[in-house]
């Protein structure tokens, strides 16, 4: 006879239902794998996706685009810059100062549709370990430093006597964040027409709407109370944009395309994007331009170059020729006319910095 305590410890049954299903007893199906079951599935597969290659390959062919270098431009003639050669000497020579020049160019023709204007960098290692990691999301999401992160450091506070203040934002990857101002201007019949760029919705909307958010505050100002600028920065977060407060702060797009870290060394990031207005209507058309350049970001301390590019298809992505010795397995250089391919090496475990400027607290 059961004792009541164990009629009390007897809790209901976990064995499964008497079911196929659920004893596992449904009947089963295995494959055997042979050479002429294999086969014919594969090349099958492979013959559906050649239509889908092709229409890929025709589509990035179709892509339209111009890159104008400008990492060695010269000075704008009668500014404090002119008495250098190029605008890269200049502010290597004069840490934080601002470099004007101006790089005439031509479309041979017109590029249709929506016109994206993206910057280019190469050489710089957006996918370094520590570089990835040197960020405080929870910053970047309005929250209020408290406490010290390691991510961030270098680049997290800095103390004067005895207050302590904290970057905002922190880490290397916003410390090192893009500030050369690019305008475009068309030469339309011996006269200067200032082409309209858009700085809105150049980023991606889970971006914008989630990971990036402002502290609250009376003011952007007094939401940033007690923070101080990025080493390398010429302003503070709140004023990366003083007239839209809804792309000021850390939802400012142009730092949320920056702190996107890039794969490979050589890359380009979404700058403006063209305001298809009055003779812009219809894109860019073919015809004379200058693009008028606030040099502001070294790039020769790591051996990078800098770059503008215009190009009428966000989607296709970048017009670039087929690597063929790559599919065919030949292990030649490949030599692109104007580019150089990066000669050096992956930065080593100890090696944190592509340039000192960018990784060197002062």
């Amino acid at each position: 006879m059961m004792s009541s305590s164990e009629s009390e410890d007897k809790g209901p049954s976990r064995r499964p239902k008497d079911t196929k299903f659920k004893q596992q007893k449904l009947p089963a199906w295995q494959p055997i794998m042979t050479a002429g079951t294999v086969l014919p599935v594969f090349f099958a597969i492979g013959i559906a996706f050649v239509p889908l290659g092709v229409a890929l390959l025709i589509t990035a062919d179709n892509v339209q685009e111009k890159i104008i270098p400008y990492t060695h431009c010269k000075p704008v003639a009668g500014t404090a810059a002119s008495s250098h050669d190029t605008c890269a000497e200049y502010i290597s020579n004069n840490t934080g100062a601002t470099c004007q020049c101006h790089i005439n160019f031509s479309l041979k023709e017109d590029f249709r549709g929506d016109v994206y204007m993206y910057y280019g960098l190469t050489n710089f290692y957006q996918n370094h370990r520590r570089y990835v990691k040197s960020r405080n999301d929870n910053q970047l999401r309005g929250v209020k430093q408290s406490k010290s992160t390691d991510d961030c450091d270098p680049f997290y506070m800095t103390e004067n006597d005895t207050t302590r203040y904290y970057y905002a934002p922190c880490g290397a990857i916003a410390n090192s964040m893009f500030n050369d101002t690019l305008k475009l201007n068309f030469v339309s019949h011996a006269t200067l027409v200032s082409v309209g760029l858009l700085k809105k919705d150049i980023a991606w909307t889970t971006d914008r709407t989630i990971k990036f958010k402002n502290p609250e505050g009376k003011t952007l100002k007094e939401a940033f109370k007690g923070t101080i600028k990025p080493v390398n920065w010429q302003k503070a977060v709140y004023e990366l944009d003083p007239d839209d407060d809804s792309n000021n702060g850390y939802q400012n797009e142009d730092l949320i395309v920056w702190m996107r870290t890039a794969a490979l060394p050589n890359f380009r990031k979404l700058y403006r994007r063209v305001n298809h207005t009055e003779q812009f209507v219809e894109g860019l058309p073919k015809g004379n331009y200058t693009l008028l350049v606030d040099y502001n970001y070294p790039v020769v301390g790591f051996d990078g170059e800098k770059k503008m590019i215009p190009d009428d298809d966000i989607l296709a992505g970048r017009e670039e020729p087929v690597p063929w010795h790559r599919v065919l397995g030949r292990r030649q250089p490949l030599h692109t006319p104007g580019h150089h391919l990066p000669h050096r090496p992956h930065p080593s475990r100890q090696e944190v910095s592509l340039s000192s400027r960018f990784f060197t607290a002062t």
